[in-house]
């Protein structure tokens, strides 16, 4: 069906509440999980949304255009040119007792990300065969350690750098963030601040350590708060790190006949490096996220 593809990641520069509809806990709002790893993600048909508003803006008054390549919009004529996956969570900021807050991943999270660079033809990412026991890491640089310990949040850890994890930040710090000034402290932070958890405790960290607001819902009549109207949104925290496929096809409007390579290239023409709101709250500055296609 889809002839190319290619690899995004999105780095979110600000909270993103990426909702989930329904709430079985504490939380009003929470974020969307997935249902095996409870692991944070974006839904493909977010994405999509989200791309074809930014696109809008950039392309004002070329409707044609969205609808060749995303599909007319609450019409059946015919399918868009391209797709977007799920975007799963490659690494995830958590608080440290040095340098401000790390990017923990665990083995189950680099696996997934190796999995599908090589379903999209893009391999690069170093593997790795650390697998921390639970109350130890790996890191990417011994200068985050006191000794040989690691203190996250409230949490301390046996921890030691090693080699395959140091690779693997420096392919990251070279492929999953744009090129440019603006970017390159969290490159460098990125490459130096790595640390690899157990698949265990890193669940733990993306459950209980996403940022939470409270809210208060105002009567219009009063303008005072609404009895009631205290309520908990979940957002996904900034310098959380997804990957997500994008894929093409040949165009089937029947007006043109673009090929899925050309389709792409034009898509990923006006993408790549782009910061794109996605999610909810875009008038609180909720949903910024920067879109890096992966070269």
């Amino acid at each position: 069906m889809y002839q190319a593809q290619a690899a995004l990641f999105l780095y979110a520069v600000s909270p993103v509440h990426m909702g989930a509809g329904a709430a079985f806990g504490l939380i009003d709002s929470p974020i969307q999980r997935e249902r095996h790893t409870e692991h944070p993600l974006f839904a493909g048909s977010g994405i999509k949304g989200a791309i074809r508003h930014r696109f809008a803006q950039l392309w004002p008054k070329q409707d044609d255009l969205l609808n060749r390549l995303f599909g007319p919009e609450g019409g059946d004529l015919y399918a868009g040119a391209v797709s977007f996956g799920d975007a799963q969570l490659v690494a995830f900021p958590v608080r440290s007792a040095k340098r401000g807050y790390v990017y923990a991943t665990c083995p189950l999270a680099l696996a997934r990300a190796n999995r599908l660079l090589g379903l999209l033809g893009k391999a690069g990412l170093p593997a790795s065969k650390d697998h921390p026991a639970a109350g130890k890491a790996a890191v990417a640089d011994a200068a985050l350690l006191d000794g040989d310990r690691l203190t996250l949040e409230a949490f301390e850890f046996t921890a030691s750098a090693t080699g395959e994890l140091k690779a693997v930040a420096a392919w990251l710090a070279g492929n999953a963030l744009p090129q440019g000034e603006a970017h390159a402290f969290f490159r460098t932070k990125i490459g130096t601040d790595l640390v690899l958890l157990s698949d265990e405790e890193f669940g733990y960290f993306v459950r209980n350590a996403t940022v939470v607001e409270p809210h208060v819902r105002i009567d219009d009549a009063t303008g005072a708060a609404s009895d009631g109207g205290l309520f908990y949104v979940e957002n996904l925290p900034p310098e959380s790190l997804l990957f997500a496929p994008l894929m093409a096809s040949q165009e089937r409007s029947g007006k043109q006949e673009t090929p899925a390579a050309a389709v792409l290239s034009h898509v990923l023409g006006s993408l790549d490096g782009q910061l794109v709101q996605m999610g909810g709250d875009a008038t609180t500055g909720r949903g910024q996220v920067v879109v890096t296609a992966l070269k």
